[in-house]
């Protein structure tokens, strides 16, 4: 705890599998046998167990070790995660290689039961149980994803019954069943054949049962000799696939994550003596939505917001506490989220699909046939687009400009601060079509906020700093750092670069953009996503369309075609020179090579 109270990181999760952790690695080797993490956010307790102690201070820092699993960090990273759901399915591919190999090793996979609502869990069992391979399951059931599980299947693992009053109730009910004269004992033969209908149907173990898993529990995830032994039973069962479900509780040992493990779920750093998470001076960009989201629906009841397994992570738990009948969240499944929308959106409502840039990729078609093809009113708020931060490459929204744009009918629109996402937000729920509004994690610029909403002009930018000869094109949250290197700029050259904010990316200001390369000799483009296919790009299919090349030399600033490691922000915008002084550094470099010079 010491190292996630200094560093941040997933506390709650990672407490509550400690004992399980344990009597894991009592019972399987992990040099010999493949054990996946589903998502990772529990495997603080693996990681210092297999090799990792002396470097665990580093966790999540630049250059130091991943929240994460990662291959390339441990040979006993099995299986690179940081998305949910994807354990069994690639339990299962390792589970056919070995027997392909003739290896006689156990493969596991350790998924929760948030993790165990998305579809890909449900394929990897269908398929598990129908090729009927040597698999271990564990289903950590603590009842939580990251705010409370929703869905049926919750309601299915909460079905807990003792194994003695199971026990007593057959033998009271077997015993009452012979003493009827004549036909007792058959009754009771009867009810013993029936005894295995009897338990699928009282014990959680039925959905399990009918995908052709042996079902084992449920078990107490806090008692490791109960889990060693459990664990030992599983790897001895040979023919087929094994479902060992545990209970456990989040933030197990730490009274604060027990009683609030939404909130430890993922932290930033704290004083664990006083339990008091950091905070930011200025408003989040997550609180502005969520309450601009409210303040619109209350006066538009089409509006409808859709959350998947986020509604803290979101903002739309401002929107569930107010407007609860008109509020859904759809656990973790993304693809359903948006095909649900998109019914909805058919039906006269305008959706709210509030999700995080790296989520959004797992609905991708759903996103192109769903709702784009059918040009339904959908709203997509993408938070956390760009870098993210600490949870690194798996969790950067580095892609939404590049995977969104090219969409046909698809609207897309990046404010430069707080202010501008109230009215961008305003804007893309007065259109009747697709609009995804993109806004990064953490605070915003405090700026103050508007009272009133504005409609945004489509397809207008807006020059925020005029200047001569050095154009910097902006998106999104760079707006700002370019205007501090116009004006760090300005002190330098003598004059100051102009900053245009675009602000939609799609459709993208083309008169204007061309405009500018006429009027500028050199042009920076300053973007938090990955460069191909990017914002750059369309600026550069902009202006090679409309023949406004010659004669202008551009440079683009972004990710370049690699993953970003974790780290700070700060630390990952300084890797890839987003911060205002590397641009301006860059627009100096770019301005001495220019010859002869601009007058």
């Amino acid at each position: 705890m010491s190292v996630v109270s200094h560093n941040g990181g997933h506390l709650a999760p990672s407490l509550g599998v400690v004992e399980l952790t344990i009597a894991l690695l009592l019972v399987f080797s992990p040099d010999k046998d493949r054990l996946i993490w589903d998502v990772g956010h529990q495997c603080y307790a693996y990681k210092l167990l297999t090799g990792r102690k002396d470097r665990f201070a580093s966790l999540r820092t630049l250059g130091g070790i991943s929240g994460f699993p990662r291959r390339d960090e441990s040979p006993f990273d099995h299986f690179g995660v940081g998305h949910s759901s994807t354990s069994i399915s690639a339990a299962l591919g390792m589970a056919m290689a070995r027997d392909l190999k003739g290896g006689k090793h156990h493969v596991l996979a350790v998924i929760g039961d948030g993790a165990m609502t998305a579809g890909e869990a449900f394929e990897g069992l269908n398929l598990a149980g129908h090729m009927g391979r040597r698999l271990i399951v564990v289903l950590n059931d603590n009842e939580m994803s990251i705010s409370s599980n929703v869905g049926a299947l919750s309601l299915i693992l909460s079905r807990t019954l003792s194994r003695q009053w199971l026990r007593r109730k057959r033998k009271d009910l077997l015993h009452f069943l012979r003493s009827i004269p004549h036909i007792g004992e058959n009754l009771a033969l009867y009810a013993e054949r029936g005894e295995g209908s009897f338990k699928s149907f009282f014990t959680p173990g039925m959905l399990f049962e009918a995908l052709h898993f042996t079902y084992i529990g449920p078990v107490d995830g806090h008692d490791i000799a109960s889990l060693e032994k459990h664990l030992t039973m599983a790897a001895a069962i040979e023919d087929g696939p094994v479902l060992l479900h545990v209970r456990t509780t989040k933030g197990k040992g730490y009274p604060p994550a027990e009683q609030n493990p939404t909130k430890y779920h993922g932290v930033a750093s704290f004083m664990p003596e006083t339990v008091d998470v950091q905070k930011k001076h200025f408003l989040s960009y997550t609180r502005v939505f969520g309450e601009a989201l409210v303040e619109l629906a209350s006066k538009d009841p089409s509006i409808i917001a859709i959350t998947a397994a986020m509604p803290e992570g979101t903002g739309t738990s401002y929107f569930r506490d107010r407007f609860p009948d008109r509020f859904v969240d759809c656990g973790i499944c993304e693809q359903h989220a948006v095909t649900f929308a998109a019914g909805l959106a058919t039906q006269g409502f305008h959706p709210v699909v509030a999700i995080y840039s790296t989520f959004l990729q797992r609905s991708y078609d759903q996103v192109i046939h769903d709702v784009c093809l059918q040009n339904l009113p959908v709203t997509f708020c993408i938070d956390r687009a760009g870098l993210v931060g600490e949870d690194g490459p798996t969790h950067h929204g580095v892609f939404d400009i590049a995977y969104l744009r090219h969409i046909p009918g698809m609207h897309c629109i990046a404010p430069r601060d707080e202010d501008i996402l109230r009215h961008a937000l305003a804007t893309a729920l007065a259109l009747d079509a697709p609009c995804a509004v993109r806004y990064p994690r953490g605070s915003g610029f405090g700026v103050p906020l508007s009272p009133e909403f504005r409609i945004l002009p489509m397809g207008v930018g807006e020059r925020v700093r005029h200047g001569q000869h050095i154009a910097l094109l902006a998106c999104g949250n760079r707006v700002h750092p370019c205007l501090d290197a116009a004006a760090f700029l300005e002190k330098k050259l003598g004059f100051s670069p102009m900053v245009f904010d675009p602000i939609w990316l799609k459709p993208l200001p083309a008169d204007e953009i061309c405009a500018i390369a006429k009027e500028f000799s050199l042009l920076v483009c300053v973007e938090d996503g990955v460069l191909a296919g990017g914002f750059s790009s369309a600026i550069l299919e902009i202006l090679a369309d409309a023949d406004c090349l010659s004669g202008v030399r551009i440079c683009r600033i972004g990710i370049g075609d690699s993953f970003i490691p974790h780290g700070t922000q700060l630390e990952l915008r300084a890797l890839c020179g987003l911060r205002g002084h590397q641009i301006a550094e860059r627009v100096l470099s770019l301005y001495g090579e220019m010859s002869p010079h601009p007058e």
